[in-house]
């Protein structure tokens, strides 16, 4: 691949995440294809957008320099890249796949060994952010693979992201996201358990978190987060079905290499109460709600 500006880019999946990160490349130049299962919002996308939609993820990929993905899970990522109508079927030599999902490293391998054998490049590069990151062009960017292609692709991944770090080898990416969500679910847990208590106690919970924020419990989720938890406001965010998605694939991986993570598996199985109440959709923060339904004080 020549490397140029502007670059000719595929974006495959236009979710919360996806839709407004196409939406970067094309507005910092780049010429991009999209593509979606769902058709409407590709063509939402266009109406929206300098770019072009594909009927599928061949077709988007046929001529890019850098085919990029952002869909939902394992399956969803093998049937996109590998199916008989998926992006590798329609790119060529020398050019690189980058997917932004959070899948397995198992995944994330198989895909590069497939790439390989076309002499396509792989970066598996989940990100952290969330929609408001995704909106913002602020997003945190874990990737694995190698530094050369990682290079190569910096033109288009700094249209949407504050840091991009490479981690290492492939698979390396989704192995630091797995850690990211491990941080933020005890985070959010005990950022929960203590809104709670402020609540229960009769406390002013808006003047403690000023006084607290600017000391060592300070957080993101504190400062991005705590309002909208006193106020029962869930329906916005990072969903609580992403999360046990995340969470399930973190706590597969750790028992393949025999590692316990015990909040972690508690924390998850409080989202699945969370799901349980009609919450799949609500943010992550509404870990707080959970405790407001179900704690017998």
């Amino acid at each position: 691949m020549i490397e140029h500006t502007p670059l000719q880019v595929a974006f495959i999946g236009l979710g919360t995440m996806g839709f407004p990160m196409a939406g970067h490349l094309s507005e910092r130049g780049h010429r991009v294809v999209v593509y979606n299962r769902n058709p409407e919002k590709a063509v939402n996308w266009r109406n929206l957008h300098n770019g072009d939609v594909a009927a599928t993820p061949a077709e988007a990929a046929a001529n890019a320099d850098i085919v990029m993905m952002c869909v939902g899970n394992d399956n969803d990522v093998k049937e996109v890249a590998l199916g008989p109508q998926g992006a590798l079927q329609g790119m060529s030599t020398d050019t690189i796949l980058i997917d932004h999902t959070t899948t397995s490293e198992k995944v994330a391998i198989e895909l590069a060994g497939a790439c390989a054998k076309g002499g396509i490049a792989f970066l598996d590069a989940p990100v952290s952010g969330g929609q408001a990151g995704a909106e913002n062009g602020q997003l945190t960017i874990m990737v694995g693979g190698e530094e050369d292609s990682l290079q190569l692709a910096m033109p288009a991944l700094n249209c949407y992201a504050k840091r991009v770090e490479r981690i290492g080898s492939t698979g390396s990416g989704q192995l630091a996201k797995m850690m990211n969500q491990i941080c933020i679910a005890g985070v959010v847990q005990g950022l929960s358990e203590a809104l709670y208590f402020g609540e229960q106690a009769g406390l002013d919970c808006e003047a403690v978190i000023r006084a607290i924020s600017q000391g060592a419990a300070q957080s993101w989720q504190m400062e991005n987060r705590y309002q909208t938890m006193l106020a029962g406001d869930f329906n916005f965010g990072f969903a609580v079905d992403w999360m046990r998605k995340d969470l399930g694939i973190t706590l597969s991986a750790a028992d393949a290499i025999d590692v316990s993570l015990p909040l972690t598996t508690l924390v998850d199985s409080f989202y699945g109460d969370v799901q349980a109440v009609g919450g799949g959709r609500w943010d992550t923060s509404s870990l707080i709600e959970r405790l407001r339904r179900l704690d017998k004080h």
